[in-house]
């Protein structure tokens, strides 16, 4: 069996999930009930000074719902915790004491002072718990007030708290960064510089979930207004998993620690994060929506996968997928792929042809039903037209029914006439690249 055990800066856990500083970690109920469910961690709900803010009594989230009402974003406007610090802090040291086998980070967010962050780091450090995060990216309410991704957005303040931290607190830093920045690996830089021991990422995309047509107010909404809020949900993986491997194979912040956020439901997800180069994922949303014992299916599907791999530990899988993101123009302009329909396992429903017909290349072609085609209607790839884009396999409801086959050296391109050879590596060498022309 896998070994599945996460050492993150020092921090060990049974596994690599952790739930993310967020609703699901506001009490010691809740993650006592996290904990006996098997999650390897918690990230505490961020904490502030006293007086603790006040959230609205109302709506807090939002959702972006898919035909089948299953949720793929998820919006949030509820605010940093609503509680004493001092009620946090002795649940904090509750439960650490109880579950000492378990990763316990505690995220924070107070003033842009050295002041304000002197005062609460001690008392966290007190606690026992094992790390802090700071919270840098939260986009909206703490915004406003210079908080949360104010900071993140802002390399120079990033370093300087950054710095604080690690000067007023023995525990090792995690720095939560923002994706509402236009270049990630900026604000990364930055907490490498303040000496971060890790980043996590993303934190909440700024959004608004939608519009209730028949009240005229965006939802959600209190008493008829409402406000931007923090996006999160299944839809932004692809946002996190962008951010996270730009960071990875950053030149200036390569091997600093990446702890991933964003949009993990399955064991997949979390794998893929893995890939890129995270030592531990986040969950929140699908907690939220599907319940802590999913993380039972997380272990367990990681572990099998691993099996199946022939993985032992979690650095078998760390990064394994990092080198094959590169830049556009190293990509191989030589590689070429044809679409290839398996007639055996088509349905005949037309979407590949229409998709392809009304917006690609018309390179999928309509035979109509004949008795050589057993009376049914087949479509066919023109491979004169078809260009491997894609398209056709991404819109066919059957899995597997339409793949790409990739053209072997020698083999002569039905759409140009030219032989596939291994002329030009990329798009620094070919000859329509405008800048090799204008040399």
């Amino acid at each position: 069996m896998a070994d599945i055990r996460s050492n993150f800066l020092g921090i060990r856990s049974p596994n690599p999930f952790w739930l993310a500083s967020a609703p699901p970690t506001d009490k010691e109920v809740n993650v006592t009930r996290a904990f006996e469910a098997g999650w390897g961690g918690v990230v505490w709900k961020t904490l502030g000074e006293d007086p603790p803010v006040v959230n609205v009594n109302g709506p807090r989230y939002g959702a972006l719902h898919g035909p089948d009402r299953r949720v793929l974003g998820f919006n949030n406007i509820e605010l940093i915790s609503d509680r004493p610090l001092r009620t946090n802090l002795e649940e904090i040291a509750r439960v650490k004491r109880a579950w000492p086998d378990r990763a316990m980070v505690v995220s924070l967010m107070v003033p842009c002072e050295e002041a304000s962050w002197k005062r609460i780091l001690p008392m966290v450090e007190d606690t026992g718990a094992d790390g802090i995060e700071l919270n840098f990216g939260c986009p909206h309410g703490m915004s406003e007030r210079g908080m949360g991704a104010a900071v993140g957005q802002v390399p120079e303040y990033i370093e300087m708290v950054t710095a604080w931290c690690k000067h007023y607190s023995r525990l090792p830093v995690i720095v939560k960064l923002t994706p509402n920045i236009t270049d990630v690996r900026y604000p990364a830089r930055a907490a490498k510089a303040g000496g971060a021991d890790a980043v996590s990422l993303i934190n909440t995309i700024n959004s608004i979930i939608g519009v209730d047509l028949e009240h005229m107010a965006i939802t959600p909404n209190t008493g008829g207004w409402g406000s931007h809020g923090g996006y999160c949900g299944p839809a932004v993986k692809p946002i996190a998993l962008h951010m996270v491997a730009e960071i990875a194979r950053d030149a200036q912040t390569a091997g600093l620690p990446l702890s991933g956020i964003g949009g993990v439901t399955t064991w997949r997800d979390a794998a893929e994060f893995i890939a890129l180069g995270c030592g531990t994922v986040q969950v929140c949303t699908a907690a939220m929506v599907y319940g802590f014992k999913i993380v039972q299916d997380l272990c367990d599907g990681l572990a099998n996968f691993m099996d199946a791999q022939g993985w032992r530990t979690l650095d078998d899988l760390r990064g394994r997928a990092l080198p094959s993101v590169k830049d556009w123009n190293q990509l191989d302009l030589n590689h070429i792929d044809k679409a290839q329909i398996d007639p055996a396992l088509c349905i005949g429903c037309g979407r590949c042809h229409i998709a392809c017909e009304d917006t690609s290349h018309q390179a999928i072609r309509v035979q109509e039903a004949s008795p050589e085609s057993g009376g049914v209607r087949r479509f066919v790839v023109d491979e004169a037209d078809c260009v491997g884009c894609n398209l056709c396999v991404t819109v066919c409801p059957v899995p597997d029914c339409i793949t790409l086959r990739t053209l072997a050296p020698g083999e002569v391109d039905a759409r140009t006439g030219q032989v596939v050879s291994g002329r030009y590596a990329n798009w620094t060498t070919h000859p329509n690249n405008p800048q090799r022309v204008a040399a």
